[in-house]
């Protein structure tokens, strides 16, 4: 079975989808019951997200977890 070494860069569009639906950090802080340092953390790609966190997000920007959180730097679907 091959191994998977080193740290994976998780990229996000969390920053994108927040504004594309006029919210602010603090409204989708608010919606997923975290604050608003967490939001601005997972935006600037200095905190990933549990598990439960990342779909807690998905669900509220009604999409699957691997829209909003993927490896490699590419542009955020619509």
């Amino acid at each position: 079975m091959p191994r998977i070494a080193g740290k994976l860069t998780i990229h996000n569009c969390i920053q994108e989808l927040r504004n594309k639906t006029n919210l602010t950090q603090q409204d989708l802080a608010d919606a997923v019951s975290v604050t608003r340092a967490t939001i601005i953390a997972i935006e600037k790609g200095s905190y990933n997200p549990s598990l439960e966190l990342a779909f807690r997000l998905a669900k509220f920007f009604q999409t699957g977890v691997e829209t909003i959180f993927f490896e490699k730097e590419m542009h955020c679907r619509e």
